[in-house]
């Protein structure tokens, strides 16, 4: 069995680390950005390493698309562990809030950053 091989089988499938959802508690579109709290940033050393990595990426603003894209972990996935996170108090989300008469696309400024961001991984 060759290193690769062993390192694949050891590793954690993704959505064992959310135990199974696949919803976060709260509604999180992939252009939120989040940030580390205060409690994020003294608390590291004690969560899962998904979770430290997750306060690390954060201490600079990020989109949940980049946390997804460093963490190579699907979509879906990050979506549920920062939701978890964000309702304990570990990072701090600011989505965009939309009226009724706004359209509902995305602002294409941000989908341009998201994609830089993206692309400079």
């Amino acid at each position: 069995m060759t290193d690769g091989t062993l390192e694949a089988r050891l590793r954690v499938r993704p959505y064992a680390l959310t135990g199974g959802r696949v919803r976060s508690s709260i509604e999180l579109p992939l252009e939120t950005i989040v940030r580390v709290t205060s409690r994020g940033e003294a608390s590291t050393s004690e969560l899962a390493s998904e979770r430290q990595q997750i306060c690390r990426i954060c201490t600079d603003l990020s989109s949940i698309a980049e946390v997804s894209a460093h963490l190579k972990l699907p979509l879906g996935v990050v979506r549920v562990l920062v939701g978890d996170m964000v309702t304990e108090g570990f990072l701090e989300a600011n989505a965009t809030v939309m009226t009724a008469d706004q359209d509902p696309r995305p602002d294409l400024r941000l989908l341009e950053r998201v994609l830089d961001g993206l692309q400079a991984l």
